[in-house]
């Protein structure tokens, strides 16, 4: 409700609501009712509503996964036509998504979505936990749109060598967490070096943590595939994990390094 009433009154937009998972009628009725009171929808001069609402919870599923349709026409005639902002609410994919699979007992709700979307970014806890901000899994994470024809040739190797050595890394953490790193062929080792590198080097100094990084970057994307290629091939592996931590480019961490490697001499 406060996305939808800033949307109107504080940036001038229109906001389309499907409501498709509504289950009950009374839950519409109160939405449309705390709407009237907010002024979002004016019953008096509805050319001054600034909110489309678009239920479909009384239909039958086939019905229900088309009304989606009809609420995406609605809000493109908002911003085409009347050339307006326009917030669409769907409340929710689930109930989207479970539309289209009726009478289905296993119910892979996640999997089905994931086929209408192009992209998944995919947080893991175990990021998360080592304090590296944003918790996304590399692996995980997918996106139709990694293709070299779309992105460029550099782009595209660079991102699947870096899946590579991290899959690589992954691999190894169970027979490091059991027999340790020493057991490890040299060239796994390198490997594992390079992969917790580039896991530090994923971190972004963001600029709502400030408060906590004490730093705060725009990360591009021509930067950090730059930044990728010395890493992987080895040309870094002289620098602690550390200097790759919550830092902009490749140029800060080789500058962090630095700093790193003085300040440890001066402790001595």
């Amino acid at each position: 409700m406060e996305l939808i009433n800033n949307i109107a009154k504080a940036h001038g937009g229109v906001s389309v609501f499907y409501g498709v998972g509504l289950t009950y009628f009374h839950e519409g009725n109160d939405l449309y009712m705390e709407m009237k009171e907010s002024g979002v929808i004016n019953e008096q001069n509805i050319s001054e509503s600034k909110v489309a609402l678009v239920y479909g919870m009384n239909e039958p599923p086939g019905a229900r996964m088309r009304v989606g349709l009809t609420a995406l026409t609605m809000a493109e005639y908002f911003r085409d036509v009347n050339e307006q902002g326009v917030l669409l609410f769907i409340n929710n994919i689930f109930r989207l998504v479970q539309s289209g699979i009726r009478n289905d007992l296993t119910d892979p709700a996640p999997a089905t979505t994931f086929a209408h979307l192009d992209a998944t970014t995919v947080l893991s806890r175990g990021l998360a936990a080592k304090g590296i901000y944003p918790a996304v899994d590399p692996l995980d994470s997918t996106s139709t749109m990694l293709q070299p024809r779309i992105v460029g040739e550099e782009h595209y190797e660079t991102a699947q060598r870096v899946k590579q050595t991290s899959q690589r890394y992954k691999e190894l953490e169970d027979i490091i967490a059991i027999l340790g790193l020493d057991e490890l062929s040299e060239e796994d080792r390198l490997t594992v070096a390079r992969a917790r590198k580039i896991e530090r080097f994923l971190s972004q100094p963001f600029f709502v943590a400030e408060v906590f990084t004490g730093s705060r970057k725009i990360c591009w994307s021509n930067e950090t595939i730059r930044g990728f290629q010395p890493i992987l091939s080895g040309e870094l592996d002289g620098l602690p994990e550390q200097a790759f931590y919550l830092v902009g480019n490749i140029d800060e961490a080789t500058a962090k390094a630095m700093n790193l490697d003085v300040e440890s001499k001066l402790k001595k």
